[in-house]
């Protein structure tokens, strides 16, 4: 029976805390570790172990499901396939210098953006980098790869922070660290968006830190792992930030130990810490500034019995918080209260705390706070991960004083109950969700009931641990399964992308020209997944200018404008320089004299764009020519003459004449925007173009007259620039001698561009500059705050430098006070 903890022992506890025991022994019994010694075998053996079990329990719930990589099912949801596939494939581009810009300027997304601010965002973590190991036709595998090592790497974070924080036996250490990572937050929602699981391993982390800053323990490398959490996600970072602190807080207060010089500790700490993410964070905020706005969202808190519910395997829904976290781990949570051993005010004040976070969760006040002071779109429950943390710490707690007893257990069963009869009505429960929640609580309640009595330990773990690994996988299945019918969805990398891949490639003559992935698009990003340099791009930092200059011109969205489509037409095929594309299933590419180069020079008595509803006027207005009819809603385009359509809010399919191909249009405002679309070549005089489908009243059609853009493409041909030289940062152009008017790079003038050392001009929404006579031209592109960023950070280097000058002299005072003394 192990032995019950003293008071003496518990006024101990607050100190630094000892190390992990033995595979059976009692968790209160542990013997001081040495203050220096930073990782014992133990720990090692326990933070292993803890990444091995989530590890585990996420292959065996995808293979169960017969998800990517271990079967025919899609894994690539939403944002996974948009974003985070394309973005990490440019990155491996990047590291093996194949890309088209660097990591300032992306000159194959949206005919040239800012790359830092994405970077930051989704590709700020350390284990990114990684995916240069793969080959490139397994960037899929690659980020799978990264995805499960980031929730290893969170497991393993918990688990040895647990240990840090209270001595303990280390396998159930590993147990709870692997709980923390599988939580449902984790497997159902992080699993798709993998930068937030940077803010799964920050919190645990940050909680270290926190343990480090209370005893005055290094101080570098605790601003360092700071630095490191907010460069990785910010977002999450931000959350678990505020997380750790309260547990730091409510660590002091337990303690009596809260006094301003920890306090001031630590807030230094971590100010010095964000300081150094400065060169990345003050881009990506002034990124998002510039950004088009995407959905504005209400808060609506979740029913309580959806939120209990979700705390229980086997449970899915968008809009709830993914709380699912093991019925071993609540059980232990549960515990607390009732555990004796533990001292009054420390359980009460855990259980008041963890109680208090999950309210939190549901007020809208403080669900602001936690989400950086906006509704977020998408999930309205991102810091799910904070709450399951804070339980995970507490059910260690329980363990740190001894093995619950009877009565300890009796209250963790009636507090898990609670949650499991609150769940009853909830339409999200399955019927997979009690079944697992009964057998996963018979084998918790087994495994401590065998530890408490000192028996069978190896059976003990294997209980706990195979409970958590079967409830996660299961899960995990579940997820897998769900997603697929709620989310959009698309194909894995296959021979299909290999070939377009490939003839892309073969096709790109960047600079020279513009290589288009093409209109019909698989998933947001293509260029950087394929190759090329289009105008599809979709981030949270799209340029408000990119997507308002694209509208104007006819593209289309979706994402309401954050989500950008390229857009296949031959004047603004010619305005930007496109000379190949994608189109069907093959390249298609245009003759080079009918597309205009990268650099342009506009007359000085032509008037600068005035956009107004009318595309095919806006594409003029660019051009400086009159190059479209536009016929009456009963009248016909000219013979010879090419048919566009422009139905931005329609929704069905659209047909010039009888026996014309067919084209599907996907409008629906503001969410969805269809694109300026061609109906093909007028053959026969009366020929009309026909709609079937949903608001289909608001259309206009354009009839492009070859001839005359041919004509209006050759004349700024003779004008432009005799070479021009593009740079992953910007261009040089030598104008022609007494060149005047206005020299136009076919690139959106975002912000952070600068032409003669002075802000860029703009025209038509694209990077422009006067000729003022000049002889050459040169542009080039900083993110803003990029400056302000580096002076930050060389700031907060600077004052770290001098934090720690300033103790060592302090450390070496207090000694020769003891040594004089």
């Amino acid at each position: 029976m192990p032995a019950q903890t003293t008071p003496a022992a518990v006024s101990r506890s607050t100190g630094p805390a000892p190390g992990p025991t033995s595979l059976g022994s009692d968790p209160a019994s542990a013997e001081p570790r040495s203050p220096g010694r930073f990782i014992g075998r133990p720990t090692a053996l326990a933070t292993a172990l803890a990444g091995f079990l989530t590890a585990l329990a996420v292959c065996v719930g995808d293979a169960v499901a017969r998800t990517f990589p271990f079967g025919p099912e899609r894994r690539a949801v939403n944002d996974l396939a948009n974003q985070f596939v394309p973005y990490h494939a440019r990155l491996w581009d990047l590291l093996h210098g194949r890309g088209d810009g660097g990591l300032l300027l992306n000159w194959q997304s949206g005919w040239g953006t800012s790359f830092l601010p994405d970077l930051g965002t989704y590709l700020g973590s350390p284990f990114a980098l990684l995916v240069a190991l793969f080959p490139r036709d397994d960037i899929e595998y690659a980020v799978y790869t990264v995805t499960i090592l980031k929730m290893a790497a969170a497991a393993a974070a918990m688990t040895f922070t647990l240990l840090r924080m209270r001595p303990g036996v280390w396998w159930a250490a590993a147990v709870l660290g692997a709980s923390y990572a599988l939580c449902g937050w984790s497997v159902m929602e992080a699993t798709y968006n993998p930068m937030w699981l940077d803010g799964l391993i920050a919190f645990p982390l940050l909680c270290l830190v926190g343990e480090w800053a209370r005893e005055g323990r290094r101080p570098l490398l605790g601003t360092l792992i700071v630095t490191l959490c907010w460069v990785g996600n910010f977002y999450t970072a931000y959350m678990a930030t505020i997380g750790a602190a309260l547990v730091l807080l409510l660590r002091l207060v337990i303690a009596h130990e809260l006094r301003i010089r920890v306090i001031v500790r630590a807030v230094v700490t971590v100010l010095l810490g964000i300081g150094l993410a400065a060169p990345v964070l003050v881009p990506v905020f002034l990124g998002s500034t510039h950004a088009y706005p995407g959905w504005t969202n209400e808060f609506k808190p979740a029913g309580w019995t959806d939120f209990f519910a979700r705390f229980l395997p086997a449970t899915y829904s968008f809009t709830t918080p993914a709380a699912f976290l093991g019925t071993g781990t609540l059980l232990l949570a549960g515990a607390l209260l009732f555990h004796r051993a533990v001292p009054r005010r420390e359980r009460r004040l855990w259980a008041g705390f963890a109680v208090a976070v999950a309210v939190s969760m549901q007020w809208g006040p403080t669900h602001l706070v936690w989400h950086v002071f906006a509704t977020p779109n998408g999930s309205p429950y991102r810091q799910t991960f904070v709450l399951s943390g804070v339980l995970v710490i507490a059910a260690w707690i329980v363990l740190s004083y001894g093995w619950p007893g009877r009565r300890a257990l009796l209250g963790g069963v009636g507090a898990v109950a609670v949650v499991a009869v609150g769940a009853v009505a909830s339409p999200h429960v399955t019927g997979w969700t009690y079944p697992l929640f009964a057998l996963g609580l018979a084998a918790a309640c087994g495994a401590l009931w065998l530890a408490k009595r000192g028996k069978l330990p190896v059976v003990a773990a294997l209980l706990l641990s195979g409970a958590l690994v079967g409830q996660a996988a299961a899960t995990t299945a579940y997820a897998d399964r769900e997603r697929l019918g709620r989310l959009d969805d698309y194909p894995a990398w296959g021979a299909e992308q290999d070939r377009r891949t490939a003839a892309l490639g073969a096709a790109d003559g960047w600079p020279a020209y513009r290589t288009d992935s093409g209109r019909e698009q698989i998933t947001g990003n293509e260029p950087m997944l394929f190759g090329g340099q289009g105008a599809a791009y979709y981030s949270s930092h799209t340029p408000s200018v990119l997507t308002e200059t694209l509208a104007s011109l006819g593209g289309g969205w979706t994402s309401r404008g954050r989500n950008l489509q390229s857009l296949d037409n031959p004047v603004t095929d010619a305005l930007f320089s496109v000379g190949a594309r994608w189109r069907g299933d093959r390249v298609v590419r245009t003759d080079a004299d009918s597309i205009l180069p990268l650099v342009t020079v506009r007359p000085e008595d032509a008037p600068q764009p005035r956009y107004g509803a009318s595309p095919y006027r806006n594409q003029e207005m660019l051009l400086g020519a009159k190059v479209y009819t536009l016929p009456g809603r009963r009248e016909a385009c000219p013979v010879g003459s090419e048919v566009f359509l422009w139905a931005p809010d329609f929704r069905g399919t659209a047909r010039l004449g009888k026996g014309g191909k067919p084209v599907k249009m996907t409008g629906e405002m503001p969410k969805r925007r269809a694109a300026l679309t061609s109906m093909g070549v007028q053959k026969k005089p009366g020929t009309l173009v026909t709609l079937k489908g949903q608001r289909a009243k608001d259309h206009e059609i354009g009839c492009l007259d070859g001839a005359r853009l041919a004509a209006a493409v050759e004349a700024l041909r003779s004008t432009a620039p005799v070479s021009t030289d593009i740079t992953d940062t910007g261009i040089r152009a030598e104008l022609r001698p007494g060149t005047k008017g206005t020299v136009v790079l076919a690139a959106p003038r975002i912000a952070g561009w600068t032409c003669e050392g002075v802000p860029a001009e703009k025209y038509g929404g694209l990077v422009a500059v006067s000729a003022d006579d000049r002889t050459s031209v040169t542009c080039t592109f900083r993110p803003p705050g990029l400056k302000a960023g580096l002076g930050a950070g060389g700031l907060a280097g600077a004052l770290l430098v001098a934090w720690l000058l300033w103790l060592a002299r302090r450390a070496r005072g207090d000694r020769s006070s003891e040594l004089g003394a």
